[in-house]
């Protein structure tokens, strides 16, 4: 059966090429020129939720104000700009879930850096943001669970997709302010009691106001977790008021 499948997928690639979703170059789901376009989020970053800033920092000011607690430690992999951007929309969006394998790649090479040479091999488990049933039932497929397989796979860490549920539905975070995005997934989460004094990390595709994140981190650490760390594919540019009150 798995030679008939292989055959399908080969028979369909063969008559109906992948185009790649960032330039629509034939023969690729995401080409190898438009991945080396892909802009890494580099400093100056909140030494604590690793959002990029426009100048050097101690904290952000979401972060001082304490709205990220219950996270250990967030970094992000790189800048939600063309053509990543258009990558993650089709893998949300336009049924391709082909692309996590290629996007997990940055995931990859952030976990090769500091800070975490020094804490993935406490790590116990990593976990992905979970999306509703309903809304699983909908897409297929949660993107964060893909792109959270495919990280565990290649840097040897157990996967516990079941040890975090969304408990109930939220409007999507696209279009709401901080303070709606907070309000939004308040409470939305539940976590598994087997994440009791666990190190834990959480993968996530994009992170704005980190909300979402924050949410699922207090969760886990309800449930009794240690640590909770988070890992995410993108964010969206610094802007010039990145570093003051009124941008949380």
């Amino acid at each position: 059966m798995k030679s008939i499948a292989r055959l399908g997928f080969y028979l369909t690639d063969l008559f109906f090429p992948p185009r790649c979703v960032g330039c629509a170059r034939a023969g690729f789901v995401f080409c190898h020129p438009c991945a080396q376009l892909v802009a890494p989020v580099v400093a100056p970053i909140c030494p604590h939720c690793g959002r990029p800033q426009s100048k050097p920092v101690e904290l952000c000011w979401s972060c001082q104000l304490g709205e990220r607690d219950s996270l250990s430690l967030v970094r992000i992999a790189t800048l939600h700009s063309h053509p990543l951007r258009s990558a993650i929309h089709a893998l949300k969006y336009e049924r391709q879930p082909e692309l996590a394998a290629p996007l997990a790649r940055y995931l990859v090479a952030v976990a090769q850096q500091p800070p975490w040479l020094e804490i993935l091999p406490y790590i116990n488990a990593v976990i992905p943001v979970p999306l509703h049933a309903q809304r699983l039932a909908e897409r297929g497929y949660n993107q964060s669970a893909l792109l959270a397989g495919e990280f565990s796979e290649r840097v040897g860490l157990k996967m516990a997709e079941s040890w975090l549920r969304r408990a109930r539905q939220t409007r999507s975070q696209v279009g709401l302010n901080a303070a709606e995005r907070q309000q939004n997934v308040a409470d939305a989460f539940l976590a598994d009691s087997v994440a009791a004094g666990k190190r834990l990390l959480l993968i996530d595709d994009v992170f704005t106001t980190g909300s979402t994140l924050a949410a699922c981190a207090q969760a886990l650490r309800q449930a009794g977790a240690a640590a909770v760390y988070g890992l995410v594919l993108s964010t969206p540019a610094p802007t010039i008021n990145d570093d003051t009150p009124g941008d949380v």
